[in-house]
């Protein structure tokens, strides 16, 4: 199979504020071509041992595929929560011309 030249990159983060300031670290290095924040998110999960429930913002990156292991360590490095949810998740469809937009605001070959 091939890899996929795109991907969107799923972070959630504990607010809109911290969504917003990382969107804005991501896309000042040129790793991404658009962050889409998702305001509000109710999350049950397991941690600990226990189900947490908590509200979240779910901020959504579009960047090369191949960018994914530097915003993973950008985020790491700025997001607040221990383990954070960073998933890539390929691009495998899409319009052509979206496309080349990612890929003119990234500095990416295409």
């Amino acid at each position: 199979m091939e890899t996929p030249d795109f991907a969107l990159i799923y972070i959630t983060c504990p607010n809109e504020e911290e969504a917003v300031r990382i969107a804005r670290l991501v896309l000042e290095r040129r790793l991404a071509a658009c962050a889409n924040i998702v305001p509000r998110l109710r999350s049950l999960y397991w941690w600990k041992g226990q189900i947490q429930e908590e509200t979240e913002c779910l901020l959504l990156l579009k960047a090369p595929y191949f960018y994914y292991e530097e915003v993973e360590k950008l985020v790491r490095a700025h997001h607040p929560y221990e383990v954070p949810a960073i998933v890539r998740l390929p691009l495998t469809a899409g319009l052509e011309e979206y496309f080349r937009w990612i890929a003119a605001e990234t500095n990416f070959d295409y």
